[in-house]
């Protein structure tokens, strides 16, 4: 055999092999989020800031106020041939704690057909402290009779 036609074998069985490489579906995870075992040792109203840190670890980000919250946000990339990476699921841990810097919720949000979902929640505290003025607000339309005004 020729050395241009032992070349002209190895680029005809080579170009399949690359391009079907190049078709070969990629799962990228960028971000933490702790798992339910790692949460289940967070006690809501006992642990603190100091303690969750060593329990599960710092956070991806933070509330602007001190002592308003911390987040972990993980998310799963899927990356396919020459397609713009998707993202196939998103996942969000936000804890919130008290003036004394005491875990009061733990909640895990996940991403379901684009819409925000409550995945599992754990609150000791019901009360209006922990809602946000826009949510106190809207709680209350429809709420409001006129004839109580001037009674």
């Amino acid at each position: 055999m020729t050395t241009t036609r032992r070349q002209l074998i190895a680029l005809t069985l080579a170009v399949p092999l690359l391009a079907g490489a190049g078709c070969t579906r990629m799962f990228r995870n960028h971000g933490y989020v702790p798992t339910d075992d790692d949460l289940a040792m967070v006690v809501v109203g006992q642990t603190n800031q100091a303690e969750l840190e060593t329990l599960i670890g710092r956070p991806g980000s933070q509330g602007v106020l001190t002592g308003s919250g911390w987040y972990y946000v993980g998310s799963r990339w899927e990356h396919y041939g020459i397609n713009p990476p998707k993202e196939i699921d998103r996942q969000v841990v936000a804890i919130s704690f008290d003036e004394a810097g005491t875990v009061t919720n733990v909640e895990r949000f996940g991403l379901e057909r684009g819409r925000i979902v409550v995945l599992s929640q754990r609150v000791t505290d019901s009360g209006v402290s922990g809602a946000s003025v826009l949510r106190q607000l809207f709680a209350n339309v429809g709420k409001f009779n006129p004839g109580q005004m001037f009674d």
